[in-house]
């Protein structure tokens, strides 16, 4: 979806700037997250303006600003926000145990069985 959106967004770069918030448990140690990055670097190969993400406030206008929280508890939110004087646009996942993440990796775990290589969980997904 993130990725979908972005390619919408293209065209609207002058209009609207987009920016992250994601929230962990306190526990967390990597800030941003991977999925951060991830849905960061998704904004950026389609937004010709942007030309990198940066942790905390944005000091140009060619970065995607990502404001990283933690907070308990909070096993994980990730908020992608496109502003601009008229409205919002958002996509935002919130977890609210970590029991879809552990279906995720059983799903993954069957899906590779008897599989050689790489893979991410876009193959497992079939994306």
């Amino acid at each position: 979806m993130n990725h979908q959106l972005a390619k919408l967004m293209k065209n609207y770069t002058d209009e609207y700037n987009p920016k992250m918030e994601e929230i962990h448990h306190t526990q967390k140690l990597d800030a941003p997250s991977g999925t951060a990055i991830t849905l960061a670097e998704g904004i950026l190969s389609e937004l010709s303006n942007k030309e990198k993400w940066v942790l905390g406030e944005e000091k140009s206008n060619d970065e995607i600003e990502i404001i990283a929280k933690r907070i308990d508890p909070a096993p994980g939110t990730h908020l992608v926000t496109y502003h601009s004087e008229v409205d919002e646009i958002e996509i935002k996942h919130t977890a609210h145990s970590r029991k879809g993440f552990a279906l995720g990796a059983v799903i993954a775990a069957e899906w590779i069985h008897n599989k050689k290589g790489v893979f991410t969980m876009k193959d497992v997904l079939g994306l």
